[in-house]
């Protein structure tokens, strides 16, 4: 099948629970790296032939014609699902794990869709597909509870997922002592929603 026919209706036709968030969130990002939004790590999210198989037995039986074509053997290679060698892919990764609220496969399959969003160049709730950044934050309080609850000044995920990272490189980010007298305070605190409203007017009155 081609890529770019792939899309988010397809996949929830085959969904065992279309009012299942995860599957909602599954499909979102399946969609967008395969029509090229993301930078990486294709389809597969970053995830083997054998465990992107897995995802898609579970929250899209039926699907595995659609996203592999022929090749339906769980042992057959697959590029598209091939762990992407991205360090920085990897330390999103390493991040997101490191603060899952359980060991469920589930969970893991979750922070290899959210490390592959932030390979988008959007906010990572667009990047992600979700309708807004209200619907990101449930999911990472639900699923990354620890992770979340650090980000007390509401900082756009994205950006704050890389401040721990930096942090924890020890790299400072920002010669301002503190964010609150940073001169880029709004790049890193603004609504979300406002600056993509604002992008869209502006790009309307061209």
């Amino acid at each position: 099948m081609r890529r770019d026919l792939l899309d988010f209706d397809m996949l929830m036709r085959h969904a065992r629970d279309p009012e299942d968030v995860l599957a909602q969130t599954f499909a979102r990002v399946i969609v967008a790296a395969a029509r090229g939004t993301l930078a990486a790590p294709g389809i597969g999210m970053g995830l083997d032939r054998k465990r992107f198989g897995a995802l898609v037995a579970c929250y899209f039986p039926g699907a595995e014609m659609q996203l592999f074509g022929a090749r339906c053997d769980p042992a057959a290679p697959c590029a598209d699902c091939t762990p992407v060698p991205l360090n920085e892919f990897e330390d999103l990764l390493d991040l997101l794990l490191e603060h899952r609220s359980d060991v469920s496969e589930q969970t893991e399959w979750l922070a290899y869709a959210v490390a592959s969003g932030c390979m988008g160049g959007d906010h990572l709730y667009q990047d992600m597909g979700m309708p807004d950044r209200q619907a990101l934050s449930a999911l990472l309080e639900r699923y990354f509870t620890a992770l979340y609850l650090k980000n007390v000044g509401n900082m756009k995920w994205k950006k704050f997922f890389y401040k721990q990272l930096c942090d924890r490189a020890e790299i400072k980010m920002c010669p301002a002592p503190s964010c609150q007298v940073c001169n880029d305070y709004h790049n890193c605190f603004g609504s979300e929603e406002d600056e993509l409203t604002l992008a869209m007017e502006e790009k309307a009155a061209r």
